[in-house]
Formats: structure tokens, C-alpha cells, sequence
């Protein structure tokens, strides 16, 4: 593996007509790429926690998600419930693995049908936690791991996420640097085969400039945002 990495490094430096980095400046590169400098972090990010949450809500909102706020996840089932009556969508739930560790008081909620797994053509909803609220721009940051299968995050074609209030950071290189120290305090730990940075449902504007959502995910994307 090193020796074809190298390969490829040489090929490139030849392409640009220099040589190997050496001393200092072999130095600087090393530093840029363990130091994980910011370069230009917007101004609204700034601020409290309670700023950021406001914002993200606001953020979230504006690119057509719907955001529910909850006080526990003992409200989750039933607010859950209503939300899936309101939208007229089927009461069966597929959510991920992660969540079943979580204490959520589904019997509040008997009509629910709640299974864990991987996303299939017949799910209509898809129930997942995510890593990290992004007030910048209200983004979610979603990774893959054997708990928490991305196909759900793509295949129904309604998508709810839970998201605790202090999940939420101002901007991306936050999140960024808490799914580094996640990786690093987690024993055995690996990095995710794939780290999804998702705004709003999905949509497309290819046909007349008229969009459409859901062209290439969920049309629906709704944030159940929980006090911690």
C-alpha cells in the first residue's frame, strides 16, 4: 500500500515539475494536515448555546424541514405519532439499530409499528439519530456505522431524525472536530465508511427550474429536536 501510494505521489510531482517535499516545507504540510486549520468561519455561527439551537431551528426551517421540539424523549412517541396522522403516512417505523438501546416509552404509542434495520423499498418512514445539528446552515451531519445503516437515510421517503439540543454546534469544522473526538475516545474505534452532511429533504431543479423534492431521497425531512 505504501509503495503504490508513493507511486502516485511520484506521478503527480512529476505532472508539476518538482520534486519531493523536504525540511520546512515537507514540515508545513505535515502540521496542516494533523492541526486541522479554519479558514473562514461565518459570523452567525457565533454565539451560546441557546443562539445556536435558535438558529439552527431557523436554518432547518428555511429549507423546508419541519422541526418539532420536545421537551424529553418520553414526549417522542406520541408527538411522533401525531406527526405521522398530520402528514397521513402509515403508522410502521423502521429505525436504526442505534435507537434500540435508547429509552423511548413506545407503549405511549401502541398503534406504532416499530422494527430495526436497514431501509428496504417498502419502508415508508425512516426513524435515525444523527451526529451533529450544524446551525451555519441547520445541517445534519449523519454517519454510517453497522448500528446506524445510511440506507435509512436515503430510501423512505420520509425521513425523522432525533437530534438532542447539545448535539447542535455553530459550524461545520465544530462538527467536523467533535466526530474526530468521538473516533478517538471510542476503543477500537474506525473511521465511518460514510459521512453524509445533509440540508434539508432532497430536490432537484433540473426540469424548468421548478423543484421538486424527494428526487434523489426523502421529500420529507423532519427534526424531532430534544432538551437534553
Amino acid at each position: 500500500m505504501s509503495a503504490a501510494r508513493e507511486q502516485i505521489l511520484a506521478g503527480i510531482r512529476k505532472s508539476l515539475g518538482r520534486g519531493k517535499l523536504e525540511g520546512a516545507d515537507a514540515e508545513a504540510v505535515e502540521a496542516r494536515l494533523k492541526g486541522h486549520e479554519r479558514i473562514l468561519v461565518p459570523k452567525r455561527s457565533d454565539g451560546d448555546q441557546a443562539h445556536k439551537i435558535g438558529l439552527f431551528v431557523e436554518m432547518a426551517e428555511a429549507v423546508s424541514c419541519t422541526v418539532d421540539r420536545l421537551e424529553s424523549l418520553e414526549s417522542v412517541p406520541e408527538r411522533l405519532a401525531d406527526y405521522l396522522r398530520r402528514e397521513n403516512l402509515p403508522a410502521r417505523i423502521k429505525q436504526s439499530p442505534a435507537l434500540e438501546d435508547t429509552v423511548i416509552p413506545w407503549d405511549k404509542a401502541p398503534a406504532l409499528e416499530i422494527t430495526s434495520g436497514a431501509a428496504v423499498n417498502e419502508d415508508a418512514v425512516g426513524l435515525t439519530p444523527s451526529h451533529a445539528g450544524i446551525a451555519e446552515t441547520g445541517t445534519l451531519m449523519l454517519h454510517s456505522s453497522a448500528e446506524t445503516p445510511t440506507s435509512l437515510h436515503f430510501v423512505p421517503d420520509t425521513h425523522v431524525v432525533l437530534l438532542r439540543e447539545s448535539q447542535i454546534v455553530g459550524a461545520y469544522e465544530d462538527a467536523w472536530d467533535m466526530l474526530r473526538q468521538k473516533l478517538g475516545l471510542e476503543p477500537g474505534a474506525s473511521v465511518p465508511r460514510t459521512v453524509n452532511l445533509v440540508t434539508g429533504p432532497s430536490r432537484t431543479g433540473d426540469v424548468e427550474q421548478i423543484i421538486q423534492l424527494g428526487a434523489h431521497g426523502p421529500r420529507r425531512l423532519h427534526i424531532m429536536l430534544v432538551k437534553d
